[in-house]
């Protein structure tokens, strides 16, 4: 692991351990310590960095032992996107490379998803936020048709192994999945 992830999670745990969501300046402290991290592009491993041509990737960088929380590098290969989804848990997103859009939505059971004000656009070095207390449904995409986009999540448990939901557009029935992991690529 490098030096700046090394800071970055040695940060994640001191608040995690300190009480997580429920400091008063959890939240500031989480996004200075992911500023930091994608402030500088030189720490992230190549194999983390791969590309699919069909669909996102999902790296996991760490993983806490306990699960407490993990930290996941997300490769969004040209125009590539989510479907609407969860994550019933905290999280924070920074930009590493490239730019990624957001749209939040408002999930009701007799109506189909509703977009929740306008698109969010990330670009390299700005962060987001995720939870159930502040909002936790949207849909994610690279912001852009010709070129790799890169972001980095870290989430308050081992978000590879956590029941989530997606939603879809046309109202129809939630349903469950959990993540995983991409396998790395060989170097």
């Amino acid at each position: 692991m490098s030096e700046a992830l090394n800071r970055f999670v040695a940060s994640v745990d001191s608040l995690v351990e300190a009480g997580g969501e429920a400091q008063s300046d959890f939240w500031d402290k989480l996004g200075d310590a992911m500023r930091e991290l994608v402030a500088c592009d030189d720490w992230l491993p190549e194999a983390m960095a791969q590309p699919h041509p069909q669909y996102y990737q999902q790296y996991c960088l760490y993983a806490d032992p306990d699960d407490r929380f993990s930290v996941v590098s997300f490769v969004w290969g040209p125009g590539q996107a989510t479907p609407i989804h969860d994550h019933t848990v905290w999280g924070v997103i920074g930009m590493l490379r490239g730019a990624e859009v957001c749209q939040a939505y408002e999930i009701t059971e007799q109506a189909p998803p509703k977009p929740i004000g306008k698109p969010e656009r990330l670009e390299s070095g700005h962060i987001g936020f995720v939870a159930p207390s502040i909002g936790d449904v949207h849909r994610v995409s690279n912001a852009f048709d010709d070129r790799v986009s890169i972001s980095i999540h870290a989430y308050g448990g081992n978000i590879g192994k956590i029941n989530r939901h997606v939603f879809p557009e046309d109202g129809g029935p939630t349903k469950s999945f959990v993540s995983g992991y991409s396998a790395p690529a060989a170097l």
